[in-house]
Parts: structure tokens; sequence; C-alpha cells
């Protein structure tokens, strides 16, 4: 399980929604690129929109795991397909205030892209995006 960050100014969840699979690239930090790798086809991902909204805004599924940029053989891409927005986004406000983030990079290392997340981690932010 994974959350994914993205400037919506510049690809938002709707864009994936309307293209309904995409590559995601973009990266580049070298933690970041470690965690696409580890991605599996079939991985949950969060979208989470940095800038002014700060907030996980819907889900998606890796649909092929990470391979060669095609721009940039360096670096590695996933493909992801969309599978729906939370009923409520969940702000980064209410992931700090969660005790199971306390200890997760999406806090501690708030430039990262690509954040794992533990089955707790996920259900906390799954639970509050269904209300």
């Amino acid at each position: 399980m994974w959350l994914l960050k993205t400037e919506p100014s510049t690809y938002s969840y709707a864009d994936l929604e309307r293209e309904g699979r995409a590559v995601w690239d973009g990266v580049t930090n070298p933690v970041a690129l470690k965690n696409l790798r580890a991605m599996a086809a079939g991985d949950a991902a969060f979208i989470y929109h940095t800038g002014d909204e700060k907030a996980v805004v819907g889900t998606a599924r890796v649909a092929r795991a990470a391979y060669a940029d095609p721009k940039n053989p360096r670096l590695v891409v996933v493909d992801l397909e969309a599978t729906g927005p939370l009923k409520t986004p969940v702000t980064l406000a209410e992931i700090k205030s969660m005790p199971v983030f306390a200890e997760s990079p999406l806090v501690r290392q708030g430039r990262l892209s690509v954040v794992p997340l533990t089955a707790a981690q996920w259900k906390g932010i799954a639970d509050r995006g269904r209300k």
C-alpha cells in the first residue's frame, strides 16, 4: 500500500480518473525511486494532492510494476489506474493527528513523493475518507 503525491495543477486525481490509466512519472528522489521499484502490480495507492490542498483525494491501483522511464532510462515509472475518489478528502492535518503516522515518512520526510503505508495507516485514511 502506497501514497503518491502530485501537484494538482500539474496532474490531478481528476486527470487520472479521466484517463483511466496513466504512467506515473517525474519521480527523481532516490528514496522515492526505491519505493517505486518496490511496487507490484495490484498494489493499492492513495493519491495525495500537494500545494494548497494537502489532502488525500482518491485511490488507485498499480497496473504495471516499475519499469524504465522511456524518457529517462535512469529513472523508473509505474502505470496506475484510478479506482475512485474519496467521499471526503483527508487532510495532512488529519493524518498528522493520527498516532499511527507518528513515525511515517509522510510526516517526517515531507518532500518524499512516494510513501509506503502500513495496513493501519491505510485503514486510518480510508476510514476518514468514507465519511
